[in-house]
């Protein structure tokens, strides 16, 4: 399939991944936020559209190995990553950290929706992940993003994963605290007392990104729900402690994150 037609059949999720996130390199250049993380948020956005536009989801059997490799990947941070106040969330690449979290649950949010035989294992060994960090936002995207498994397949396993995960989540919430970063945690919260206009319409942005990822996005239903429980869990959590807003706030680590998720269109579909 030529580019020009990968794009416009992807164009819902081109969207998706660009309107929140150029509307948060707005709002960053507007209140006067560092250049490197308008830049790094710049990079973000041309990989992970480049991720979208590129891919295609592997076959049943690499999609088993790749979802192994990203679990491992998010126990990374407990080995290798930096830790603050006990906290390890992080994957260092040179002078860049990236969440964890954030860059592996929405791809790893549509393996399992894929896989009705590892969903609930895969989903379970993440939080696992999350529950070590201790992490509560990535605790929580996983919670819905079962959530949204189990509402478009009924599957009671999705539905045990997700009381478990909300349950590891409390924990997580009371543990894993850590002080808010201007510009990358809370941004809602912070916007909206600098300019309630401007926050309204950058909640917006990321509101019309989930509805699309939960509707529209060339992905089948459940990998759809499930990748727009992630990003819901994710930004509940943002909103209510001190967690990153992802794909609004400074973290390139989500956009990429999405990016990827988004890319991973069946060849069948494409």
């Amino acid at each position: 399939m030529a580019l020009q037609d990968r794009a416009r059949h992807r164009l819902p999720a081109i969207v998706a991944l660009a309107l929140p996130v150029l509307a948060g390199i707005a709002c960053l250049v507007a209140f006067g936020a560092p250049g490197s993380y308008v830049a790094a948020n710049g990079a973000g956005l041309a990989l992970g559209l480049a991720l979208l536009l590129l891919l295609d989801a592997p076959d049943e059997r690499r999609s088993r190995i790749v979802a192994v490799a990203l679990v491992a990947l998010l126990y990374l941070p407990l080995v290798a990553g930096p830790a603050y106040n006990d906290v390890t969330r992080w994957i260092a690449l040179g002078p860049v950290r990236l969440h964890a979290g954030m860059l592996v649950i929405p791809a790893l949010a549509v393996f399992a929706a894929r896989d009705k035989l590892y969903a609930a294992p895969i989903l379970l060994a993440a939080l696992g992940a999350a529950l070590l960090q201790p992490d509560a936002a990535s605790g929580f995207a996983l919670t819905i993003a079962a959530v949204g498994i189990h509402h478009a397949t009924r599957d009671w396993r999705m539905g045990l994963t997700a009381i478990v995960g909300f349950v590891a989540t409390l924990y997580m919430a009371v543990h894993g605290e850590l002080p808010a970063t201007e510009f990358v945690e809370r941004v809602l919260v912070d916007y909206a007392v600098l300019s309630p206009t401007v926050a309204l319409a950058l909640f917006a942005a990321l509101v019309a990104s989930f509805v699309l990822i939960a509707t529209a996005v060339p992905l089948e239903r459940p990998a759809r729900l499930a990748l727009a429980g992630s990003l819901f869990g994710f930004s509940l959590m943002a909103l209510l402690s001190n967690y990153p807003s992802a794909l609004i706030g400074h973290g390139a680590a989500p956009i990429i994150g999405y990016g990827l998720a988004l890319g991973l269109v069946r060849k069948a579909a494409a």
